[in-house]
């Protein structure tokens, strides 16, 4: 629980697994005349902030879209400058560091760069101890590639048809440690999912804002948490 900045102080209920997806970057720095690499920055920057927040509140896990399957048909220029933002982020020492959050990455890793891939290795050694928050990038992710590898090593492990349930597939997940999104946020004004966690968002909440994301603020995060909260959730049933 978490108390509510409003004068009469009522509890409210703290999502344990919110999803952002962290979308208008380049809008963002077009809108000010910067190049695309500035929206970037900034959204990179925007991350930091409000995972110490989700931190702060106690959410259990964040995961974040950070570069999508998709995501490599844009200009090679944007494209590497993305990774470079990528490699120093990870090469940041000052990053969550005795803030006891765990980092971790979900997504395909083989398309990404070597240096890339050891650097997200050593990251997440380093936060292996973390007993507070997990943050979780995904990197090169995409929800329909995500099904396809699972169902790929389930024909290479040989189940049997009649042993394959929900339960058996979400296990073969790149998410199958987490519990699935409680509230999934995507700011900028769009109001799709993106292909970002496609098997997992069955249940989940959502919640569109306007704000591109490298203005969205925690004021922002706290509006669409009370308004998570005014949801009743069924879950199918009455």
């Amino acid at each position: 629980m978490f108390l509510n900045k409003k004068k009469n102080r009522t509890p409210r209920n703290i999502p344990g697994h919110i999803a952002i997806i962290m979308d208008g970057n380049g809008r963002w720095a077009k809108n000010k005349g910067l190049p695309r690499s500035f929206g970037h920055s900034a959204g990179a920057k925007k991350f930091k902030e409000i995972a110490r927040y989700c931190n702060k509140i106690g959410v259990k896990y964040l995961t974040v879209y950070a570069f999508s399957t998709e995501n490599w048909k844009r200009p090679q220029d944007e494209i590497d400058g993305i990774m470079n933002l990528l490699r120093d982020y990870l090469k940041d020492s000052t990053n969550f560091k005795g803030e006891n959050i765990k980092l971790r990455f979900i997504g395909n890793r083989s398309a990404l760069p070597e240096d890339i891939r050891t650097l997200m290795e050593n990251s997440e050694s380093e936060s292996d101890d973390a007993t507070g928050m997990t943050a979780c990038l995904a990197l090169n992710y995409g929800g329909r590639d995500e099904i396809t590898n699972a169902i790929q090593r389930i024909v290479s492990d040989k189940i049997s048809a009649d042993e394959i349930n929900e339960e058996l597939i979400s296990s073969y997940l790149y998410t199958w440690e987490y519990p699935d999104p409680d509230l999934i946020i995507r700011p900028s004004g769009e109001y799709r999912l993106s292909n970002f966690l496609v098997w997992q968002s069955a249940y989940s909440e959502f919640y569109f804002d306007n704000v591109l994301w490298p203005d969205f603020s925690v004021k922002d995060l706290d509006k669409a948490i009370d308004e998570f909260n005014r949801r009743n959730r069924r879950f199918g049933g009455v």
